[in-house]
């Protein structure tokens, strides 16, 4: 069974965040949630609809928090997923989870990215000659991060697996389930 770190915040996309989550345990893994606070976050729902040229957001469930992002130690975790949503604007500023993140990338182990999620890795020079996916109007931004882009539901790059957002999550969690299992045995 792997320890998945799951990082969040408020305003994280709910199907970005509970759907790995809940993926991961019937799998058999451990998916621990980790935020800023231990406070619950609010999660968001965005949406697209036929009238709007963005996406839509609407308030969606609390999510219980089980550890805080500057208590944890990354070396106990096997794998790490960041969903998408506004969460990644303001946690890839934190220098705890610069600190967190950096440890996954530099050591090979798992990092699934959902949405937005690739702004943080971006944010700190770790996509630099990578491929990643990610919501498709980041396109700019992932290139100018070094990355190379990928407009595709399940961009595997080594460990690290992407997609652009909750209506790739099937095909995003069988990749990134694979990876897991390959790195740390199956469940």
């Amino acid at each position: 069974m792997a320890r998945v770190l799951m990082l969040v915040g408020d305003a994280a996309e709910e199907l970005d965040s509970m759907y790995p989550i809940f993926r991961l345990r019937e799998g058999g893994h451990e998916a621990i949630v980790a935020a800023p606070t231990t406070r619950a976050v609010r999660l968001v729902v965005h949406d697209f609809e036929p009238d709007c040229d963005a996406y839509t957001e609407k308030p969606g469930h609390r999510l219980p928090v089980d550890v805080a992002i500057a208590e944890v130690d990354p070396a106990g975790y096997d794998a790490l997923v960041i969903p998408g949503g506004r969460a990644p604007e303001y946690l890839r500023t934190d220098p705890e989870v610069a600190r967190v993140v950096t440890h996954f990338l530099d050591h090979g182990l798992p990092v699934g990215t959902i949405c937005h999620g690739p702004q943080v890795p971006a944010a700190l020079g770790l996509l630099h000659g990578r491929t990643t996916a990610a919501y498709p109007p980041l396109k700019t931004d992932m290139e100018q991060a070094g990355a190379r882009f990928v407009d595709g539901p399940d961009v595997v790059d080594g460990t690290m697996v992407s997609c652009r957002g909750w209506p790739d999550l099937p095909l995003w969690s069988r990749a990134f389930l694979q990876v897991l299992e390959k790195t740390s045995g199956p469940a």
